[in-house]
């Protein structure tokens, strides 16, 4: 069989009339929504049990991202599949859940058979669908309209826009969520603890600051010497300290006006040209905050002292 190729229009013009559409789709959708959203972000934050999602096919798919991102950002979720819940895995609910059922027909067999079944548990029901006057919309308690003029598909038939829009609905659902939570970054980092973003979010200075060979010297201590330790050190500083307490900063930058200014490094002392009181950190502080003061402030690295202002290491924002 030979495949007809159609050189009329280009694959890139297609690409961006058929993302065009979808857009609109969502606009438009965004536009007509109203008091059932409220009712559904109610009822889901009432609920006592988890939010179990079902959906047959794309939207069974789509319904499987839908719990994944439920469950990552503080509403307890899982996937049921209606085959498999019409086989015997419907004891997998309890009374207290949530049943989010999709099917953008609302006529969809599988969803279809599980709600006499439902029904008789007392489970609530939210429904996504493109006909609010289907089967499964009218036996639900909240219909959320994911319906679209057309599928982006030029048969109209492959769902395309449509599962678009029910995947908005659902991202829509989990960040309204998120905010009635007050669901913190932090909050996410707890359920990503494995992922770089969950470390990140979790680690504090303390976790990773330097503590060893750290570069420092006396305020009396000669620059043409301070400029071997802060060599040594290779963090481009050395931290100035007496007794214990961290009395200043010269960098690398420092040394280099020094000798622009035409001071004389064998002669004079670190105290001389370095910076009094530096900005320091904790150890306790968390890490991502830290970062955003080092980018903010475009510092390379910051002192890290106890609050009696001792020195405990050096977080250098590269190191990493």
């Amino acid at each position: 069989m030979t495949t007809k190729i159609n050189t009329d229009t280009s694959s890139l013009d297609i690409a961006k009339e058929s993302l065009t559409e979808q857009a609109r789709a969502l606009i438009k959708m965004a536009e007509e929504l109203g008091g059932e959203f409220e009712k559904a972000v109610q009822l889901i934050l009432n609920t006592r049990g988890r939010v179990v999602v079902c959906g047959m096919g794309k939207s069974g798919l789509v319904g499987q991202k839908i719990t994944a991102t439920f469950a990552s950002t503080g509403t307890p979720s899982f996937f049921l599949h209606p085959a498999e819940a019409f086989h015997g895995d419907l004891g997998m609910l309890t009374r207290d859940d949530l049943l989010i059922l999709i099917s953008y027909s609302g006529e969809t067999e599988e969803i279809i058979n599980l709600l006499p079944s439902l029904k008789h548990f007392g489970n609530n029901i939210i429904a996504m669908v493109g006909d609010v006057q289907s089967t499964l919309a009218k036996h639900s308690d909240v219909i959320l309209s994911v319906k679209v003029a057309r599928e982006v598909c030029p048969n109209n038939l492959a769902p395309t826009t449509s599962t678009l829009a029910t995947m908005g609905m659902g991202d829509a659902l989990a960040v309204a969520l998120i905010k009635q939570r007050n669901f913190q970054a932090e909050d996410f980092a707890r359920y990503h603890p494995g992922g770089s973003l969950g470390r990140r979010l979790l680690t504090r200075v303390e976790d990773i600051m330097l503590r060893d060979n750290l570069p420092t010297a006396g305020p009396h201590e000669l620059l043409k010497d301070a400029v071997l330790t802060i060599s040594e050190g290779r963090l481009g500083l050395i931290v100035i300290i007496e007794n214990q307490q961290v009395l200043g900063i010269v960098t690398d930058g420092d040394l280099r006006r020094a000798i622009v200014a035409q001071v004389d490094i064998n002669v004079s002392k670190v105290s001389d040209i370095m910076t009094a009181n530096p900005v320091s950190i904790q150890p306790d502080m968390m890490l991502v905050d830290a970062e955003a003061m080092m980018l903010e402030r475009k510092i390379k690295a910051l002192i890290v002292t106890n609050k009696d202002n001792t020195m405990v290491g050096i977080l250098d924002i590269f190191d990493r």
